[in-house]
């Protein structure tokens, strides 16, 4: 009986946090489907031929527009690669991707306090300054060469088929007449669902690991770990093991968002969750994914290279934050545990999930189930997705 309760307890912290930010969720997914819908492929590649800081900042642009998923975002990225992109504005996108999405910053807010969706828009851009600058000075060009041959091997991913997908609108015409079409809200609709089929497990997982955590693990231990009691050595701790927890997680995306709430109210730096959101792109299943697409020595630069950089961000965001005095107090953050009650998170939730279920059956009406299947594999060549062409047919 005993354990039957801490798991029930775990669970039931698990649901509450998933009651709590669903709305929230539902608004960031759409709206990034509707700018994919609008931003081409081929318009990205076109657009990432080089890494000067011009390029470089239209890269975390399109990347914050893009997927929130981190392993579509590592496929993504590759496919660029394999299309033209430069390497450093590549990686510069995938970052952004999965640190500067909408979707991100809303449950930050809504979990954590807007400090930290404010940390997220400032110190996301650091890291990819950071990495820039650690690129041009340690990125050889053997090192690249070689990665950049393994990576035209084909390679099959578990996001490939979703990394191959050009979902935008076809139709021609000023954004606004494109955008209001019935096939913009069929591109619209397979965006957003997809986004839905490559998230779920992460966020699910990231779920059941943080109301797991919150419900077990003792404040104590926490506390012991990141030297909540000694402030300067705290925040000199912090973005080194906040990156590492990360690594050994397996959560990534929006999903490692639970778990930062359980790391920040439990005595980690504010710089140290900050460094730990922007090291979902080096847990180990990504590293191995890495290791497939670019081989080991460039797996390894890059581990190197995005852990480092996190670190950086989280360090440079402590001291802006500490010295405006906008580092929040972790007692505002928290895990719900309310449960489902009649508040305005109960009404938005049910707005939304009208909302999702009308992009679901354009979805499925529209014949974008097949498309679920290729998301495990990767196509014999990279192509638009089977319907990109035709969604004036469904309008």
């Amino acid at each position: 009986m005993v354990v039957m309760g801490a798991i029930g307890h775990a669970l039931g912290l698990a649901g509450s946090m998933t009651w709590e930010i669903l709305w929230a969720l539902i608004l960031g997914f759409a709206l990034s489907a509707v700018v994919q819908a609008a931003v081409r492929r081929a318009t990205i590649v076109r657009l990432l031929g080089d890494d000067r800081p011009r390029t470089l900042a239209l890269a975390a642009g399109l990347g914050a527009a893009s997927s929130s998923c981190s392993y579509a975002a590592v496929a993504l990225a590759r496919s660029l690669i394999r299309k033209g992109a430069n390497f450093t504005a590549a990686m510069a996108f995938e970052i952004a991707s999965t640190n500067l999405v909408v979707e991100l910053g809303v449950i930050l807010a809504l979990l954590m306090g807007w400090q930290f969706t404010v940390a997220e828009f400032v110190g996301g851009p650091i890291m990819i300054v950071a990495l820039a600058v650690v690129f041009r000075l340690g990125l050889r060009r053997k090192l690249l060469d070689a990665a950049r041959v393994q990576a035209e091997k084909g390679l099959a991913g578990s996001m490939e088929g979703h990394a191959a997908m050009d979902m935008s609108v076809r139709r021609d015409g000023s954004l606004r007449r494109r955008l209001f079409s019935g096939e913009a809200f069929t591109s619209v609709s397979h965006v957003f669902v997809m986004e839905w089929a490559a998230i779920w497990k992460d966020l699910v997982g990231g779920l059941l690991i943080a109301g797991a955590i919150g419900a077990w693990v003792p404040d104590a231990f926490w506390q012991g770990l990141f030297l909540s009691g000694h402030p300067t050595a705290a925040a000199i701790w912090g973005p080194i093991v906040g990156p590492l927890v990360a690594v050994i997680s397996f959560v990534c995306s929006i999903g490692n968002v639970p778990l930062a709430v359980v790391l920040w109210t439990g005595g980690i730096s504010f710089g140290g969750v900050v460094a730990f959101i922007f090291a979902d792109l080096i847990i180990l299943p990504v590293l191995n994914i890495y290791r497939r697409y670019y081989g080991w020595r460039m797996a390894a630069f890059l581990a190197g290279t995005f852990y480092a950089t996190a670190a950086i961000a989280g360090y440079l965001v402590e001291l802006i934050f500490g010295g405006l005095g906008l580092v929040p107090n972790p007692a505002g953050a928290h895990l719900p545990n309310e449960g489902i009650s009649w508040n305005y998170t109960t009404w938005l939730n049910i707005a939304f999930l009208i909302l999702a279920a009308a992009l679901v059956v354009r979805f499925v009406r529209s014949g974008g189930t097949p498309m679920l299947a290729m998301m495990g594999g990767s196509p014999s060549s990279e192509h638009d997705h089977p319907d990109s062409r035709d969604h004036g047919h469904h309008a």
